[in-house]
């Protein structure tokens, strides 16, 4: 499982990494793996507002479809458009050519709730 230390985790699988003010957000390597083929992915709209611990849009593959969490509250300024046309990046690429949306945080104190890559590795080895 790959989980780059530099990012912070939240207990729905995605990953949280922090650029200046703004954040970029996509789903764990963990994550990809437990759906399978990623078929499609639905995404907020630039300037949409998510709320943390709230769906902000979902992916879907051959077994199922899932509910993405925002991991914290804040303004969308950025969407990955090309997982439109290239879902398939989730399975090959979750943190690099996957992410999800760039949001520009309203709270901060929602950091404070996400995990070490340490920490969420523990809570995945305990399921």
């Amino acid at each position: 499982m790959n989980l780059p230390s530099d990012l912070q985790y939240s207990e729905e699988h995605e990953w949280v990494k922090k650029e200046g003010e703004k954040v970029r957000i996509g789903i764990t390597d963990f994550a990809q793996s437990e759906l399978g083929d990623i078929v499609f992915v639905e995404l907020p709209e630039v300037g949409d507002e998510i709320q943390a611990d709230e769906p902000f849009g979902s992916v879907e593959s051959v077994k199922t479809v899932s509910e993405l969490y925002a991991p914290v509250s804040g303004k969308v300024v950025e969407v990955n458009e090309e997982l439109d046309d290239s879902p398939e990046f989730v399975n090959e690429s979750p943190y690099d050519k996957a992410w999800m949306v760039v949001v520009e945080p309203s709270n901060e104190d929602e950091f404070d709730e996400l995990m070490s890559a340490t920490e969420y590795e523990e809570m995945v080895s305990e399921d």
